[in-house]
Formats: C-alpha cells, sequence, structure tokens
C-alpha cells in the first residue's frame, strides 16, 4: 500500500471502533456526538503505527489510540466552552454546548476522559498488564498539570498578553504537543517496550516537533483559509487577544518554521533501530506540513 492507502486503512479501523462506543441517551448522545463528528483521527493512527514500527501489529495499538482520541476529543469539547474560547463551530458543526447546553457539554467532555482510560486499561490481548499501566501514565502525565491543562491554563490566563515565541513554544509544546507525545509512546508500550527503550525517546522526540509543526500551521491556516475548509470558527485567537505565531512572526517565517520542525521530527526517527520502514510516519509528517485545513 502507498501512504495515503495505510492512512485510509489505519483510519477505518479507528473509526470502526469508535463506531461502537457510546450507543445510549443523553450523555451517551453528547459524547458520541463530537467523538464521530470526524478529524483526522492522527493520534491514533499514530498509535498503531509507532506500535507497528516497533515490532507489534498495528491493531495491537488500537485501543491504546482510541482511549488517546477520546481524550482528544474531551479536549476539544472543553476548549470550545464559554469559559475557554468560547467557539461555535467544530469541524463544521455546531459545537457541543451550542447542541446540548453548557452543562451537557461539559459532563460529556469529563466522561470522555474517564472512558478514556477505561479504554487503555481494558484493552485486551496482546497487551499484558505492564503495558496497559504503562500507556495509563504516559496519558495521564500528558493531560495533566504537566501536559495539556497546564498548557491551556497558561494559554488561558494570558489572553489579552503577549507572549514571546519562547513562552508561546512552551504553551504549544504542553496544549498541542504533550497528546501527540503521549500517543506515539503509547503505541511503542503497546508493541510491549519498557519506558526505558530507546524507541520511546525517538517518539517523543518525533511527536515534539511534530506538535510545534502542527500547532504553528494551525496559526497559518487561522489566518489564510476559509472557514468553510477548517470546519470551525476564525480568527479566534485574535478575538481573545491572544499570542500566536502567525501574529508573532508573520505567515512566510512561520512556513519555514513548519518545515524546519517538520524536518527535526523525520531526523528523530534515525536515532535508532526499528522492526520496520519508517516512511510512512516521515510521509505523514511532510503531508501535515503541507495540510490546507
Amino acid at each position: 500500500m502507498n501512504v495515503q492507502e495505510e492512512l485510509t486503512a489505519a483510519c477505518a479501523l479507528v473509526e470502526a471502533r469508535l463506531n461502537e462506543c457510546f450507543r445510549g441517551e443523553g450523555l451517551e448522545a453528547a459524547m458520541r456526538y463530537s467523538l464521530l463528528a470526524g478529524g483526522k483521527r492522527i493520534r491514533p493512527v499514530l498509535t498503531m503505527k509507532f506500535c507497528q514500527l516497533a515490532g507489534g501489529a498495528m491493531e495491537d495499538g488500537l485501543e491504546f489510540g482510541c482511549g488517546v482520541e477520546m481524550l482528544h476529543t474531551y479536549s476539544l469539547i472543553h476548549d470550545d466552552l464559554p469559559c475557554m474560547d468560547n467557539d461555535d463551530l467544530r469541524r463544521g458543526k455546531p459545537t457541543n454546548h451550542k447542541q446540548f447546553g453548557e452543562c451537557t457539554a461539559t459532563l460529556a467532555g469529563d466522561a470522555l476522559q474517564a472512558a478514556a482510560f477505561q479504554m487503555v486499561l481494558s484493552a485486551g490481548k496482546p497487551q499484558d498488564s505492564r503495558s496497559k499501566v504503562l500507556a495509563a501514565g504516559i496519558l495521564a502525565q500528558a493531560a495533566g498539570y504537566q501536559g495539556m491543562c497546564g498548557g491551556q491554563y497558561w494559554d488561558t490566563i494570558g489572553d489579552g498578553q503577549p507572549h514571546t515565541l519562547d513562552e508561546l513554544t512552551a504553551i504549544n509544546d504542553k496544549k498541542t504537543g504533550a497528546l501527540l507525545r503521549a500517543a506515539c509512546m503509547m503505541g511503542i508500550a503497546a508493541a510491549g517496550c519498557g519506558e526505558d527503550d530507546p524507541r520511546m525517546k525517538a517518539s517523543r522526540e518525533y511527536a515534539a516537533n511534530l506538535g510545534l509543526a502542527f500547532q504553528i500551521r494551525d496559526d497559518i491556516l487561522d489566518r489564510t483559509a476559509s472557514q468553510s475548509a477548517l470546519g470551525k470558527t476564525l480568527n479566534s485567537d485574535a478575538a481573545n487577544q491572544k499570542s500566536t505565531y502567525a501574529s508573532l512572526l508573520g505567515v512566510e517565517a512561520c512556513e519555514a518554521l513548519v518545515l524546519d520542525y517538520t524536518a527535526r521530527a523525520k531526523e528523530a526517527l534515525n536515532t535508532c533501530v526499528w522492526k520496520g520502514s519508517v516512511a510512512f510516519l516521515c510521509e505523514l509528517a511532510d503531508s501535515l506540513a503541507r495540510r490546507s485545513y
């Protein structure tokens, strides 16, 4: 298969597994609404592909990856709330709080966070207990004050306050990068590798650079793309007086920075020995750097 065919096949596995979840009414309907609203499914794909690269089967990382996607979806629901970014549109549809109300949306996010850990810790074979505990610990650190929530905190309290480039990078390394790092490292765990395995470090460095490239590309698109293409409200950061890479550096400099971080991500894969080819992950990084939505 070529890269696009591999990506399509991996995404199909993710969609099928997620579609089995939260079939009830009420709160489950709100959870399902956002979980199945679309998206690139990059995080679970990374989990499965790193598992495969480290010697496991792609399917071995599926449930770990779906757990990451549930946690990512919770973060989007909360990020859109009036107390955060106050957005009305996500993936071309009304945001969860616009569809179900703020209370239900908040609870849907909370419930998805819990479900993420339930998915990881109840993953079936071939994961042993050690792998599941390691993966859950990686996800917890990425989600909490040391990772995504910490980055969101510094981002939120900084509304209206200018950031330096270093400060902005530190925020986005947590807010965006932490969960991407978790996705990649959990794939290594799903293959049965321990936390001291050199492939853990390589996957972490790949994801750290991929995350910064991804965020900078997001900032570019917020200025240059159409709302219909992105499926979300444009210029919300500007409306909230938030510093972005585009506002600090301009679009042209940001384009160069995306390419630099993407090159660093690919270079990280060459720091250890893998059981398979890194071609897919390199091409994925390139495609994300070029994306227009």
